[in-house]
This record gives structure tokens, sequence and C-alpha cells, in this order.
């Protein structure tokens, strides 16, 4: 039986239970099967609910017996970073002080999600506070990469990412403030999907710790990962929209999802971000360019104009900075404390987002101007394409090392928030929709992606020409030893 769902995407499950194919329970077994087998060396689920996960599949079941009208994720098991709140279920965020914080309501997303149908069977392991771009948990300790295991997962939806790649959950919801959903997808071979900035509600997410100023009002976004482009698209449409929380979320347009042909659609690619790369990565978007010009896409070098890459790092660790530092003086103080000598230069990173934290008011206006800027450009950019395909990071997933040490791209020393953050944080700058697709692998048998970006707004369209990207060249291949 696990053979026969374990790797199939969430929207195929879901299809199979509605016509009695199979049941939501022996889909839940199967999963929990995956997870008594593969969990203990991955660490990827923090905290299991089987119980009323088995209670929740029971009543799949009957409605579907029943014959009332179920959702699109109905009697579908998932998990979900233990940054959200979830009702009756521990969230911890890494955190010991809330090493037993019982939420009485569900984030936002979270109830969205079960009111589709679906059925959360555990929380996945983050790193502290949402700290950090490997997933060391206080808490729960060490989430390790499915394809090596002395590798990191990413972070920080660090063990939802392990865990929908090795087969322990079809789906997965994140958060992403610098890369956080894009980066795990990125190293763990998957699908990610980091919506345009206030297209969902962010209500019941910490780690601000419940009661706590909200201080973090910009560039954090939620959204799902997962093993196909269709599963991304049914989660966006489950989470968006305005929910009476979070008030600063936007009715996105009314869906009107229309499949891409690559014929019709113009992407413009480049591999440099102002950084370097590998290259490993620069071969696998390289490759993918050969793919999509023989699927008859158009393919062109190009980038923003006057966009100046150097300035929106700064300018995204300044207004990170300055707004973790407000209800986070834990992270701002981690963070804060991580200076990586470079010919005696600390991370270009760290040091905005540490100036940031000491920013006057004045000062982050100016920051907030400067992201009009950069936002106006990347707008007029995007608007003579479909599409931007570029890096995600520069490199394939590094091996578990003291947060902050160096990260070597091809006999080059990295900064380590540079290297990791570098090619994402942008983005969240400029409140664009950014979906991730595994490309290939690196000669270490390392996954590749690359980030595909698109208008703001505009994210069923992106979504679109991401599922015709994905069925010209996207990997569609599993970590062995867990299939």
């Amino acid at each position: 039986m696990n053979q026969q769902v374990i790797f199939q995407p969430a929207h195929a499950l879901a299809q199979a239970i509605a016509s009695q194919s199979i049941s939501a329970e022996e889909v839940l077994e199967a999963h929990l099967r995956h997870i008594a087998e593969h969990n203990p060396r991955l660490n990827s689920v923090a905290t299991l609910d089987a119980e009323a996960a088995r209670r929740k599949a029971k009543e799949c079941d009957r409605a579907v017996q029943d014959g009332e009208k179920v959702g699109p994720l109905h009697g579908v098991p998932m998990t979900i970073k233990d940054v959200f709140e979830t009702e009756g279920l521990k969230t911890t965020c890494s955190f010991k002080p809330l090493a037993n914080h019982i939420p009485k309501q569900d984030a936002t997303v979270v109830s969205r999600l079960k009111a589709a149908g679906a059925i959360v069977m555990g929380k996945s392991n983050v790193a502290m506070l949402a700290g950090d771009v490997q997933c060391n948990s206080p808490l729960f300790g060490r989430a390790n990469n499915p394809w090596n295991e002395g590798c990191t997962p990413g972070g920080t939806t660090s063990g939802g990412a392990a865990a929908v790649a090795s087969g322990m959950s079809p789906l997965e919801f994140g958060s992403d403030i610098a890369g956080s959903v894009r980066i795990p997808a990125h190293y763990c071979g998957i699908f990610s999907f980091k919506p345009t900035e206030h297209a969902v509600s962010m209500a019941g997410h910490i780690p601000e710790p419940p009661g706590a100023i909200r201080g973090v009002r910009r560039m954090a976004v939620a959204g799902p990962l997962a093993r196909s482009i269709q599963d991304l698209r049914i989660a966006l449409e489950i989470a968006k929209g305005p929910d009476g929380r979070d008030m600063e979320v936007f009715p996105l347009p009314p869906p009107r999802f229309n499949a891409k042909r690559l014929a019709d659609c113009r992407i413009a690619t480049t591999k440099d971000l102002g950084l370097p790369i590998t290259g490993d990565t620069a071969k696998a978007i390289d490759n993918a360019v050969i793919k999509l010009k023989k699927c008859g896409c158009v393919v062109e070098t190009a980038s923003p104009n006057g966009f100046d890459y150097d300035e929106a790092r700064r300018t995204h660790g300044q207004i990170a900075g300055t707004e973790i530092s407000v209800s986070l003086p834990h992270v701002a103080r981690q963070i804060s404390r991580i200076v990586i000598p470079l010919k005696f230069r600390a991370d270009p990173i760290v040091s905005a987002f540490r100036r940031g934290a000491r920013l006057r008011l004045k000062d982050y206006a100016k920051a907030l101007e400067v992201r009009d800027e950069l936002k106006a450009m990347l707008d007029q950019f995007l608007s003579g394409w479909d599409a931007w395909l570029c890096p995600v990071t520069a490199s394939p997933a590094f091996t578990h090392r003291r947060s902050g040490k160096l990260i070597e791209i091809d006999g080059e020393q990295l900064p380590y928030w540079t290297a990791t953050m570098g090619h994402t944080g942008m983005f969240n700058l400029t409140g664009h929709p950014v979906v991730v697709i595994p490309l290939g692998f690196s000669d270490d048998g390392l996954p590749i992606g690359a980030q595909l970006v698109g208008q703001r707004w505009r994210d069923l369209d992106l979504l679109a020409v991401a599922e015709a990207v994905a069925d010209c060249c996207a990997l569609d291949q599993h970590p062995p030893g867990f299939g």
C-alpha cells in the first residue's frame, strides 16, 4: 500500500479519496508508517498528532460515503511548519519558552487548509524562532537532507521540505521572509511558492510570540511546498485573501488560471545577481534554457535596468533588522552576534541587519523609499516578460556546520548569509511572487533548483508559466532509499 500512496501528489490523493479508490485512513496510515520508518534519521516531523489525524481520516471517509460535498484536499494528510498556530496542537517555533504552547486558535492558513479537507498530521522541524538557514532546533534536534544526511535541508522550512521530498508528507505550508520556502525546496529537490506579499494572511504566525507587538509588517509571506505545481496552485487558492485578522492582506484578482504554452511564453534569464554561483548551478540553469528553447519558449539573457542587487540586499537586511528587532529581540541578538571574517569584513547581509536594528525612524523611512524604487524597477522589467529565471542560492545544499561559517563556492569562500539568502531576500524586498522549480543535480547528486519570478498580483499567471516550464525541464526523481 505504501508504494501506491507515497510520492503521489496531494491533488491525486484527494481525487482518489473522493472517488473511493482509496480511503483517507489508508492514505494516512501509509504516511504514518513512512514517518515511523524514516523520521528517526531525518528528524523532519517535530510533533506528530497521529490519533487526532486518525479520527479526522475516519470523518473524511464517512463524508465521502455519505455523498457530502468535499473540498480540494479532502482526506489528504499534510504537515505544517512549526511556526503556524494549530488549535490544540503544540506550536513552539523551536523556542524553549514556547515548548508547551498549545494555541486556542488555528492560524488562518491552517484553518483554511482544514476547511478544504486537509488533515494536519504533524508539525515540521524549524530553527529556533525561524532564525537560520539550517535547522538545529534546541527542542527537537537537527533536521537532515534526504539526499545526503550530512547536508542541511535548508531553512527555515527545514523539516517540511525534507518531509515532502522524502515522501513523509505530500504537502507542507511554510513561511518566507528571506527565502525560507525557496531555499529548502531548492536544497531538497521539490517545488515551492512564495506568493505576492500580502496575498496570504500571516495571522497566527510565530516567531512573533503570542501577545508580542507585531513588528514584522513587510516582506514576510506564507507559502506552500509540494511535489507538483498543481498542488502549489491549489494551496494558494485555498489560503489566499483577507481574513479579518491580518488587516494588510489584499484580495487577489478572481481566479483565472489558464494553462500556458511555452511557445507563447517569453522568459528572461540571468545567472548573475551580483554573486558567484557554483558551476553545477550554472550548468543546471543552462541546461534548462536549452530545453525551454527546444520546447518553443523564447528565452533571452536579461535583467532589470538599473536594479542594484547589492543595494537590494542591504535594504532588505535593514528593513528586516528594524522590524524584527521590535518584536523579536532574541532573533535580532542571535543574528547580530554572527559576524563572519572575510578579509576582515563582516557578512554584508549581517551588517545590514545589524544596522537596521539601530535605524532611526527617518532612516527606516529612507529604506522604504529605496524599496519602492527597486520595486518599480522590477515591475517595469517584468512587464515585458512572462517570468524571470535565476538562481536560488550560490550552491546546492551544504554540509551541516556552525551557523555563520563560510561556505565554499568552487574554491571561493562566501559569507554564510550571503551565500544562502543573497539571491532570495531581494524578492521579499520587492514583494514579487516566486516559484522554485527543481531542475537537476550537482556532480555530488544534490538537487539544484531555480527561481521563476513573476509580476506582482499575477500569481496564478506565474504558476501557469511554471507548470509549463516544469513539464519541459523539471526533474522528477525522489531521494534514494525512500521509495
